[in-house]
């Protein structure tokens, strides 16, 4: 039995099923990420999301989460500020996680990513983690998976560990986008996409929709997943977002037409959320 074919099997889908896991990341980031990814999930072609607790509109993503409990999201653990001038801080206090956080007491930078791996203590990163999963369940919502925001897979190996350990505990599923570990989740009879990891930053933004198209019309039989980013480009967006704005109007674009609802349905792709995953990790 191929990977491939033990992963449709593991989720309930024929062989040759083709399996397309649209998810929206940065939920919570800003307003017009939060009306964005609403959108997307409502008249689009995202079908999972990842909420942000740490960020200023977090707050506003949860009362929409709470109106729509049919939306499946999951928990973006966030120990990075990738924007230069929109900062945000620990949910636990600075004196539990000093490694986690620089001078000013918010998270380490995108460009000083590199010094965060260096310094982060594991069990403060556990102590973050967890209060960003507590807080998320707290509030009555019920999460289904856990990923990072801009750590491919943690960041460390140790911080992966720990991550999956998160997971485990939690019943949740974890996205897993390092291909040398695919094997061996399915080994254990936990699914998981069977292909590297699209991120919507690495498309060029000039001609994304006909990638996307392309994208589409290429998918391979298996379980694939997008980590998108969509957002609005307002204002706010170009105020907040100067550097990024434009790849996520371009997602949003692409994720709202008609002609990615149209390929997916003459392709025969099957879109899915991480509920079916985290409904096999759950009884594993």
């Amino acid at each position: 039995m191929n990977q491939t074919n033990q992963t449709n099997r593991l989720l309930g889908y024929p062989d040759d099923a083709r399996l397309l896991l649209v998810n929206a990341d940065d939920f919570g980031m800003y307003h017009a990420i939060n009306e964005a990814i609403l959108r997307t999930m409502r008249e689009g072609i995202v079908r999972s999301t990842s909420l942000m607790m740490p960020c200023p509109l977090a707050l506003h993503a949860i009362e929409l989460l709470k109106a729509s409990p049919d939306i499946h999201f999951g928990v973006h653990l966030t120990v990075i500020c990738d924007l230069p001038h929109y900062r945000w801080r620990p949910l636990t206090s600075k004196e539990k996680v000093p490694s986690l956080i620089v001078e000013t007491g918010y998270f380490f930078s995108m460009e000083r990513m590199s010094d965060l791996l260096a310094q982060a203590d594991l069990s403060e990163l556990e102590t973050e983690f967890r209060a960003q999963i507590e807080t998320v369940l707290a509030t009555g919502l019920k999460p289904t998976h856990l990923d990072w925001h801009c750590l491919h897979s943690g960041g460390r190996p140790d911080i992966f560990d720990l991550t999956f350990g998160l997971a485990r505990e939690y019943d949740l599923a974890l996205r897993v986008d390092d291909q040398s570990l695919v094997k061996n989740f399915q080994q254990q009879g936990l699914p998981t996409p069977e292909y590297n990891l699209l991120d919507s930053f690495g498309l060029d933004i000039t001609e994304k929709s006909s990638r996307y198209a392309q994208l589409l019309s290429d998918l391979p039989v298996g379980l694939s997943e997008w980590a998108v980013h969509p957002g609005l480009g307002n204002m706010e967006s170009k105020a907040i977002d100067p550097d990024g704005w434009q790849v996520r109007q371009t997602d949003y674009d692409f994720l709202m037409s008609s002609e990615a609802r149209e390929i997916i349905e003459e392709e025969g792709i099957i879109t899915v959320s991480y509920e079916p995953l985290q409904n096999v990790w759950q009884g594993r």
